[in-house]
């Protein structure tokens, strides 16, 4: 696979890795394995949403959720890389890759940004100091944004259309450093973005954000500091 072909090194120390080759004691409700977990008790009444499938992970939506399905797992860094393999099964397909802290308070549910990869584009977002900020969040929710705060929220994220086939599996890494994501594909450097949260000091849970469906694979998150 992708990883070992250019190598662990060069992303830092290999601190957690899952290829998910297990099976689950029962067919009913999430059982990820391997300390990860998931939030369908809270917003899919308990329906199954993740299940191991064939030495993978597949990960849906149910018809009931209220929420994206969401599949969780800590670590901790500063800097450093997360690497998986994914696939889609349709167009119009996303995951979120979603950096977080749950100690930091100034963000809704610990957020501080994402890499969000589709068929159709990768797109990177600063949270923290954009659209998760407690004081954005409640001035958007009470119609209440300045021209300023509108004008900032635009530098918040940025879009580089890339297409990824479905059916195919596909191998992602997203490498932070410092106040920079990067997310490279199949070993090709999609894009980057640089933005005060991504530097937050601490990201210590990451959070696997599925509206519809997707399969993942090789999960390895490496950390540089």
């Amino acid at each position: 696979m992708f990883f070992t072909i250019y190598g662990d090194s060069q992303y830092g120390t290999l601190i957690f890795e899952d290829n998910f080759e297990r099976v689950e004691s029962q067919e009913l409700k999430d059982e990820p394995g391997n300390e990860w977990t998931t939030s369908s008790e809270k917003t899919a009444k308990g329906h199954k949403q993740v299940d191991l499938k064939e030495g993978h992970l597949y990960i849906y939506t149910h018809a009931e959720a209220n929420h994206a399905t969401s599949v969780r797992h800590a670590f901790n860094f500063k800097d450093g890389s997360i690497g998986l393999r994914l696939m889609f099964d349709h167009e119009k397909e996303s995951i979120k890759l979603n950096f977080t802290d749950m100690n930091e308070k100034s963000v809704h549910a610990g957020h501080l940004f994402n890499v969000e990869l589709s068929t159709t584009a990768v797109k990177f977002s600063d949270l923290k100091t954009g659209v998760m900020n407690l004081k954005i969040r409640k001035a958007k929710k009470d119609h209440l944004l300045t021209a300023e705060q509108k004008k900032m929220l635009s530098t918040k994220h940025k879009t580089f259309p890339h297409k990824l086939e479905a059916k195919t599996w596909h191998d992602i890494i997203a490498t932070v450093k410092g106040n920079t994501v990067q997310c490279r594909i199949n070993g090709k450097i999609i894009g980057e973005f640089e933005s005060e949260g991504i530097g937050h000091e601490s990201k210590s849970l990451i959070r696997l954000l599925v509206a519809k469906t997707v399969h993942v694979d090789d999960v390895k998150i490496w950390k540089k500091n």
